[in-house]
């Protein structure tokens, strides 16, 4: 039987450290046989009192069990900046150094960054947390597009639901598709998922620098980014060169303004599918796309999923508490796609489209 650990540090997430217990502990082969044994096990030892925040846990194992584990799995911290006892570090080393995979769920990316596992490689965490992850390890190359990353030992998947994918995920390398799908339905969970985390991020609207040269274009720009507007007709709204044009506006707002004028048409194309009925076709044309296929692909590479696919997951209802506030962005790190189509991982340090099984 594969042993499955589950590290409960203090501060442990409650979810991220329910969900590889309830996953894996349900998880059965095909003669009715428990897949896992799975232990939860504690820096301070068996039966040490651990913090999770609402309530405290009492952990049947305490690190020695790492050694003993075929898979490890690091569920998040409250404060995933907090220091990790070095003892820890050291477990997970040995445990590494012996073939043991190790899996984060969400910030659990920084318990495992921390033990250097992850320098060069491709990993992700929730994208809220991607940032500082990448800030304070600078060695992993942070992606916070994808739902998990696979490296083959280590692993990693991105905030709250993203840890079910990843489970799944493993389950389906360790025991095949037809056990993992068994294992997606006891969770009412698709195998896998259209997109990847790029879909739930927030974004700001683009900036506009105050006081800037810039801000009365930026402004002009915004309120008039549904016209088929090129780069030379707003180099002449703004009385300058294209090339000085292109400098001063990667100097004041780090991006170009054609990009900066496809990010302001994305997001009111968001606020258009999450809120109205209106053909993704004339929602492309409305938003300043000429072409619709040229707005599903600008959509794709910067939201992660496609137009349908982000109005299936976010389209709000009459019933829905509130109005929609504009320019909000899809606003949830929990919603899910359909069960159909493709969805993004990143697996041994590539990007590539899975099919749905």
């Amino acid at each position: 039987m594969h042993t499955l650990a589950v590290l409960a540090l203090d501060g442990v997430i409650a979810f991220d450290l329910a969900t590889p217990i309830e996953v894996f502990s349900r998880t059965r082969l095909p003669d009715g046989s428990a897949a896992y044994e799975v232990r939860i096990c504690a820096a301070g030892g068996a039966g040490e009192e651990v913090d999770a925040g609402a309530f405290t846990l009492r952990a049947p194992w305490g690190l020695e069990a790492l050694a003993e584990a075929d898979t490890i799995v690091l569920p998040g911290l409250a404060d995933p900046t907090a220091p990790v006892p070095e003892e820890v570090l050291e477990a997970l080393r040995r445990a590494a150094a012996g073939g043991t995979r190790i899996a984060s769920i969400c910030a659990g990316a920084f318990t495992l960054a921390a033990t250097g596992l992850l320098d060069g490689l491709r990993a992700t965490t929730h994208w809220a947390a991607a940032p500082k992850l990448a800030e304070r390890y600078p060695a992993v190359e942070v992606d916070a597009a994808v739902l998990y990353v696979d490296n083959g030992q280590f692993l990693t998947s991105a905030g709250a639901a993203a840890g079910l994918d990843l489970c799944l995920h493993l389950i389906r390398r360790d025991h095949g598709s037809a056990v993992a799908a068994d294992a997606a339905r006891l969770s009412v969970m698709p195998l896998e998922r259209d997109g990847g985390q790029a879909q739930f991020i927030v974004h700001p609207r683009p900036p506009t620098p105050q006081g800037s040269a810039l801000e009365p274009l930026l402004h002009w720009l915004e309120e008039n980014a549904g016209q088929d507007l090129t780069l030379d007709d707003i180099a002449d709204r703004a009385g300058m060169s294209t090339r000085t044009l292109n400098r001063r506006f990667r100097e004041q707002t780090g991006t170009t303004p054609l990009q900066w004028l496809h990010r302001a048409r994305i997001r009111e194309a968001q606020y258009l599918l999450e809120t109205t009925g209106h053909p993704v076709d004339r929602i492309a044309t409305r938003v300043g796309f000429g072409s619709p296929t040229a707005f599903r692909d600008r959509f794709k590479r910067l939201v992660g999923t496609s137009p349908h696919a982000y109005r299936h997951a976010f389209r709000r209802t009459p019933e829905a508490a509130g109005p929609p506030v504009r320019g909000s962005g899809s606003g949830s790190g929990s919603g899910s796609g359909s069960g159909s189509g493709s969805r993004t991982v990143a697996v041994a340090g590539s990007v590539e489209p899975a099919s749905t099984v």
